[in-house]
């Protein structure tokens, strides 16, 4: 019974991993006609596709296969969550990214009856786009008006569960409710219900702000030799949105990735040495298909040094280069700390650092 079960939900994963490439063209030339096409700019929440844990990033974000078991494992592969050591596991990390766009995100998982009942958890991402000006067009000197300092905003709020059904199989969902608000701004000039400008002009102001529900979902096996595992993912598969007459998706990212620590490949005793490998292959809407490399040493459980690259063998250019980063990890008394920093360089633009706290008990 139990095997028949792990079948079906295997062959379902694969049915709902896979539907993304079903949908993924909307537009097919003649076989006559010769067209360059490129996926960029094409969705929208792009937040959603961030990488906001530092671990992960560190290694390229190749984790689909090789997120620890944690809470932030819902933000790369849910299922991952299921193999949670502890009773309990919470994390926050805050991001500095592009243009000084501030990203804080939080994550907290439980595994009630020792696990008998699966994992839950709640995630929560929250994103400051700083401060702009606001203006409408005029009939002045300048051609504009100011309207006043506005504030984009960004947050997806989560639920998520995983739960192994064998040792080796797990399955897990992330169902996120996510909203973009990019300010109140004047749309057009009225003189019925308008808000004063300081030329004495009048606006009419609306709240331009859209939202969602989202779902990720994976599944994680283990395949019996060594640590070897296989892992596959779906992010942010929602409907199609629309912003006054423009209609986007969101960034749709399909992932399957595979990883083990090749230590156990060696006489080294495995609580002294471990050196975790992760390969990733991506296929996001918005960006050519590309592959993930990662790699995590860490000496006596203590101190992990990582390194990787987010888009190797990637048919477009792209600024984002390497990464890398290290943690710490301490026990006691049955309750774990973690510190974690991640470096990666952006190309012409300035390098983006992430850092993460985390606790388990």
């Amino acid at each position: 019974m139990k095997r028949s079960i792990v079948t079906t939900c295997f062959l379902v994963a694969i049915g709902l991993l896979t539907a993304p490439s079903a949908f993924s063209q909307t537009f097919i030339p003649s076989p006559d006609e010769e067209v360059e096409t490129t996926k960029r700019g094409q969705t929208g929440f792009k937040f959603l596709s961030a990488s906001v844990d530092a671990r992960a990033t560190a290694m390229g974000g190749a984790v689909t296969s090789s997120t620890t078991g944690s809470s932030s494992a819902m933000f790369y592969n849910p299922a991952s969550m299921a193999r949670m050591g502890s009773n309990f596991s919470a994390g926050f990390g805050i991001m500095n990214y592009l243009v000084d766009i501030q990203y804080n995100a939080a994550s907290v998982a439980y595994r009630p009856g020792g696990g008998n009942y699966g994992v839950v958890g709640l995630s929560l991402v929250n994103v400051d786009y700083g401060d702009f000006l606001g203006t409408v067009r005029a009939e002045n000197e300048d051609g504009y008006i100011d309207t006043g300092v506005y504030n984009p905003t960004a947050l997806a709020v989560g639920v998520g569960y995983a739960r192994s059904f064998t040792d080796r199989f797990s399955v897990g969902a992330h169902v996120k409710y996510a909203k973009q608000d990019l300010g109140s701004h004047a749309k057009a000039r009225s003189d019925d219900g308008a808000t004063s400008l300081d030329d004495g002009t009048s606006a009419t102001f609306e709240d331009y702000a859209l939202n969602t529900i989202a779902v990720d979902f994976g599944v994680l096996y283990d395949t019996g030799f060594e640590s070897l595992t296989i892992a596959m993912s779906t992010r942010n598969f929602s409907r199609e949105l629309v912003y006054e007459r423009e209609r986007f998706e969101l960034p749709l990212t399909f992932q399957i990735g595979i990883s083990m620590d090749v230590m156990d490949l060696t006489s080294m005793d495995p609580n002294m040495h471990s050196f975790m490998v992760s390969v990733d292959a991506q296929r996001p809407r918005d960006f050519a298909e590309h592959v993930k490399v990662g790699g995590e040493y860490t000496l006596m459980n203590i101190l992990s040094l990582r390194g990787g690259l987010g888009r190797a063998f990637v048919g477009e250019d792209s600024e984002e280069g390497f990464s890398f980063g290290a943690g710490l990890q301490y026990s006691a008394s049955g309750i774990g700390f973690g510190v974690d920093y991640a470096y990666t360089d952006f190309g012409v633009f300035d390098a983006i650092q992430r850092f993460a706290v985390n606790i388990s008990f």
